[in-house]
């Protein structure tokens, strides 16, 4: 694992997870470094190897940031800080919700998502 590089794992094949990566970059601080993975891919699956058995079954978007990793919601609010002020601002509104309140929406949403997104044509993350 690159110590410099920061990484989202999100699945390919998710519809949901193509449309979130466009928007972060397209919003993105380009001074903040992001690299892209697909869970199925093999970078992807050697960081995911490395995480405790919990995390590994999560089946979730994963962000390696400083080398500690979160999962689901506390993944999704962490986005934020690689994003212009504007949209990092809601960084600290994200917290105001507890924990549990929030990985039951984005389970829900998780759950949910090939029903209201259709599949990508094209994978947008690197499959190695």
């Amino acid at each position: 694992m690159n110590e410099k590089t920061d990484y989202l794992i999100l699945d390919g094949d998710c519809g949901l997870c193509n449309q979130i990566a466009i928007f972060i970059e397209k919003y993105r601080n380009k001074d903040k470094k992001l690299t892209y993975l697909s869970i199925k891919s093999e970078h992807g699956k050697k960081i995911i190897a490395h995480l405790s058995t919990k995390m590994q079954s999560a089946d979730s978007v994963y962000l390696v940031r400083n080398n500690k990793t979160y999962i689901r919601s506390a993944a999704g609010i962490r986005i934020l800080l690689y994003l212009k002020w504007y949209c990092k601002i809601w960084y600290p509104v994200c917290w105001i919700f507890p924990l549990p309140l929030r990985d039951i929406i984005y389970r829900i949403i998780a759950k949910n998502r090939h029903k209201f997104f259709s599949k990508p044509e094209v994978c947008l993350f690197p499959m190695d």
